[in-house]
């Protein structure tokens, strides 16, 4: 009788000590989430941020949705692109302006990025093989 009573409280010191374990495993847990998600979030919300306070007159801007033009006017939560040699002008808020630059400057950038992604990972190339209609399509053209 006296050994069950004992073995209750041996067994209740050793949750207590399984229970800073887990602890110790949610805060560690709760600190990752942090440096790899909601971290980097709000770096890319601020640096978003400062490029569209940073927009000015004449400045070349692609859209979210892909369109691209050259600034013409700009309010505080909007901005007027003009996005032909017709002058067509249209309003957009500034949130959904995607990026700021020439479509080269651009284009560099992406490329500059995915350099970079390439260094870090070299991948085994493999040969791409040709759809069926594809090879049809390159025998007619080399027929003509």
């Amino acid at each position: 009788m006296f050994d069950i009573a004992y073995a209750a409280t041996t067994s209740g010191t050793a949750s207590g000590a399984g229970m800073g374990s887990t602890i110790m495993m949610i805060v560690l847990m709760i600190a990752i989430f942090y440096f790899l998600m909601i971290r980097p979030e709000n770096k890319r919300k601020k640096q978003a941020e400062e490029m569209r306070s940073a927009l000015k007159k004449g400045d070349w801007l692609t859209t979210i949705g892909g369109v691209y033009g050259r600034i013409v006017a700009i309010t505080d939560r909007t901005v007027v692109i003009e996005t032909s040699e017709d002058r067509v002008r249209i309003e957009f808020l500034k949130s959904a302006i995607g990026s700021v630059g020439t479509l080269d400057e651009q284009a560099a950038a992406a490329q500059r990025g995915s350099r970079k992604s390439k260094k870090a990972e070299k991948p085994a190339e493999t040969p791409v093989e040709e759809t069926p209609a594809e090879t049809e399509a390159e025998e007619k053209d080399n027929q003509e």
